[in-house]
């Protein structure tokens, strides 16, 4: 595809879910765009809940599907906006939305040879490499562009901890937000 300029640019594809380590990806994204004077493509890639064969058993499926890729379409525009804001990314942009599994979306989408496939590293913990498929390993290991592998943000880091404790019941140390607490004005 080319710019309204007609020039044919190298593409930064970017997988975008709306988690954390996507909003990182997308600003790096972003700014590996710019670096190379690329077009930037965020890409939601989403499925039926149930899967494929699931939505297509159900009556009404053509509806639901259409709601479906209309939430996904809200969900891409959202997370645009919370990253870039009304400026934009000060790159041309095509933002997608693909129905189907997301490593496959994202490696069919980034098929050129001087494309760059921006994903998010994800959680790196031994039960959640376990036990969860891993969009940015299916990238890794069919594209055929390179892959930037973005670490998640300290940020993530920071809530993941908090919510691991709240999930077990633990008891969280709160005195430190306490003395840390800013008094509200008093007029």
């Amino acid at each position: 595809m080319s710019g309204s300029d007609g020039l044919v640019r190298p593409r930064v594809v970017v997988g975008v879910s709306g988690s954390l380590g996507s909003l990182t990806a997308l600003g790096r994204g972003a700014e590996e765009a710019r670096r190379r004077g690329a077009e930037l493509w965020p890409v939601l890639a989403w499925q039926p809940p149930g899967g494929e064969l699931a939505a297509r058993r159900g009556p009404g499926a053509i509806l639901l599907t259409d709601e479906w890729q209309r939430l996904a379409r809200e969900r891409l525009d959202g997370v645009l906006m919370d990253v870039f804001g009304d400026s934009g990314p000060g790159v041309w942009m095509y933002a997608l939305v693909a129905q189907g599994s997301p490593g496959l979306a994202l490696v069919e989408i980034a098929d050129r040879e001087d494309d760059v496939l921006v994903v998010g590293a994800g959680r790196r913990s031994l039960w959640h490499r376990a036990c969860c498929r891993s969009v940015t390993r299916y990238c890794v290991a069919h594209a055929s562009c390179p892959v930037l592998a973005v670490p998640p943000s300290p940020l993530e880091s920071e809530l993941t901890a908090v919510h691991r404790r709240n999930a077990w019941r633990l008891r969280l140390d709160v005195r430190d937000l306490a003395r840390e607490a800013v008094p509200p004005d008093v007029a």
